[in-house]
């Protein structure tokens, strides 16, 4: 299939546009480049725009015959969100139905996109399945789930077939060390204690050392990004042979603490990590782990890099490669 990858330039997007070109599919890279990176687009053709730009949107679908769609593109820090809804809610909200419209005129009917378990907001059982409330607790997670409502509305009025997958916490780099994570700012855990590590960040900071868990540090499901790539294919392909539009976890089923992705970075890079005790931050659930049952039953899909370890060995070897 020739599938336009909005974001394609992001962390999980690259990710995704490689495994696909892999995989015999033609990846077309969408992105402003508010996030993204020239250097993580290797994979097809490159188009730069907006999609807040409906004029763009239709001459790229035009150009490649686009046949499917796997939507990454949106703004994602959720402290962040707390205080600039408007650009949530713009970013990932309004700039979907635009997409969706692009798509709906250009004949294309197949979309995948990138949800989060911060839809499910605070959690009320672990671990959290499909059918667990949806009550997110920031503007980040209200902007996915109003997508997800979108989806569904398409679906019945307009027969749009759709998979949102929700993911845990992306985490990991490309085994082949080609791409990885860079983010800025940088909010994600493993490569903020690989950074203090290698010194090229501060001391990590552990916010939270009095929770209800093993060891007293916030608990959360780290699942690889080429795992996440791999669930992404699953999913287009799915739907092309008939899978019913619907919601889905990803995520190990495992959860690991902040001390132990500290005490994992210790053994996998040989440098002792330097960190710092903190408060709680407010809103950080003691523990967030998936059931991922559905993706199993639904995807054939499971993680093939699932322990922590692999996921720190990945992970290191592109950012130390890169000091």
């Amino acid at each position: 299939m020739r599938i336009l990858i909005t974001g394609g330039a992001g962390y999980i997007g690259s990710h995704t546009a490689k495994l696909l070109a892999a995989s015999g599919h033609a990846p077309i890279v969408f992105d402003d480049f508010t996030q993204g990176h020239d250097w993580a687009v290797k994979w097809g053709p490159l188009e730069r725009g907006s999609l807040a730009d409906q004029g763009r949107l239709r001459e790229v679908f035009a150009t490649h015959k686009v046949e499917a769609v796997v939507h990454f593109a949106a703004s994602a820090l959720v402290g962040e969100s707390m205080s600039q809804p408007t650009k949530y809610f713009r970013n990932n909200t309004v700039a979907t139905l635009n997409l969706l419209d692009a798509m709906r005129e250009a004949g294309v009917a197949t979309i995948v996109f990138s949800s989060t378990c911060a839809t499910y907001g605070d959690p009320v059982r672990v671990p959290i399945d499909e059918t667990h409330p949806q009550a997110p607790v920031n503007p980040y997670g209200e902007s996915k789930l109003m997508v997800e409502k979108i989806l569904r509305w398409y679906g019945s009025a307009y027969g749009m077939k759709w998979i949102a997958l929700r993911y845990f916490n992306a985490a990991g780099a490309d085994p082949e060390g080609e791409i990885g994570e860079d983010h800025d700012p940088e909010t994600h855990l493993i490569p903020l204690v690989i950074g203090a590590a290698l010194g090229t960040r501060p001391p990590v900071k552990v916010f939270g050392t009095d929770y209800p868990t093993p060891d007293g540090s916030a608990v959360r499901d780290y699942v690889h990004v080429m795992d996440l790539a791999d669930a992404h294919r699953r999913a287009l392909e799915g739907l092309g042979n008939g899978t019913a539009s619907q919601a889905i976890n990803l995520g190990t089923g495992q959860g690991h603490s902040v001390r132990s992705v500290i005490d994992t970075v210790n053994r996998v890079g040989g440098r002792k990590v330097p960190f710092e005790e903190a408060p709680r931050r407010a809103g950080d659930p003691p523990e967030l782990v998936a059931a991922p049952g559905r993706a199993r039953e639904v995807l054939g899909w499971s993680c093939r890099y699932a322990a922590l370890e692999v996921i720190v060995e990945h992970a290191w070897k592109w950012h130390a490669g890169r000091v």
